[in-house]
C-alpha cells in the first residue's frame, strides 16, 4: 500500500485552488493576457477568503492537521499574492531596474509578513483556537482586491503613467505588509448575510 505525506480532505481544496489559479495567472501574464491574469488573481483571493472558514468546519482536525493547514496556506500565499503580482507587474511594464527592485522588495515584504503571521498564529492557536479577529499589517491577500482596482483605473492612463502607478502600488503595498498596525478582520459571515 502506498502512503503519501500531507493532508487529503476537503479542508485544503480551496487553498490548492488558489495556488492553481495563481499558476495559471502567471502563465497568462507571460503571454500578455493581462485581463485573464487579473481574474486569476481575484479568484485566488476569493478562494483564500473562504479556505480557513471551510477548514474550521471539520471539528475533528488534529493539531498536526491545523498546523499543516496554516503552513500550507502561507506557502500557497507566497506564490498567489507574492510572486504572482510581482511577475504580473513585470510583464505589464515595470521591467526596468526600479521595477525589478520594487518587485523583489514586494516579494520579500510578503514573505516576511507571512512568516510573521505563521509565528503569531501558531502561538495564538495554542491558546485561543478559532479564527483570528484582527490583522497585524496589511494581509498579503489584499493585493487580490487592490490590483484589479488599479488595473481597471489603468485603462484611463497612458502606458508610462500606468507603469508609474504599478511601481507606486508595489512600494506602498510592500510597506504596508510589514508596517505594524492592527485593524479588525472583516467577518465573512457578516458579509454573506449583509450584517454590519
Amino acid at each position: 500500500m502506498f502512503k503519501f505525506i500531507g493532508v487529503y480532505d476537503y479542508t485544503v481544496i480551496l487553498t490548492y485552488t488558489s495556488l492553481v489559479s495563481a499558476v495559471i495567472g502567471i502563465i497568462q501574464a507571460t503571454h500578455g493576457r493581462f485581463t485573464a491574469a487579473i481574474l486569476c488573481l481575484f479568484l485566488s483571493g476569493v478562494c483564500d477568503a473562504f479556505d480557513g472558514k471551510v477548514a474550521r468546519t471539520k471539528k475533528d482536525r488534529t493539531d498536526d492537521e491545523k498546523a499543516f493547514g496554516i503552513q500550507l496556506d502561507s506557502l500557497c500565499d507566497v506564490v498567489s499574492f507574492g510572486v504572482f503580482p510581482a511577475v504580473l507587474c513585470y510583464c505589464m511594464g515595470t521591467s526596468g531596474v526600479l521595477g525589478v527592485v520594487l518587485a523583489c522588495a514586494y516579494c520579500i515584504c510578503a514573505v516576511m509578513r507571512l512568516a510573521f503571521f505563521n509565528v503569531i498564529e501558531g502561538k495564538r492557536q495554542q491558546t485561543e483556537g478559532g479564527a483570528n479577529k484582527v490583522y497585524r499589517g496589511l494581509p498579503v491577500t489584499s493585493i487580490a482586491l487592490i490590483f484589479p482596482i488599479v488595473y481597471i483605473f489603468g485603462k484611463f492612463l497612458n502606458d508610462r503613467m500606468y507603469t508609474g502607478v504599478l511601481c507606486v502600488m508595489l512600494a506602498v503595498v510592500a510597506f504596508l505588509f510589514i508596517f505594524d498596525f492592527e485593524f479588525k478582520k472583516p467577518q465573512i459571515d457578516n458579509i454573506l448575510h449583509n450584517e454590519k
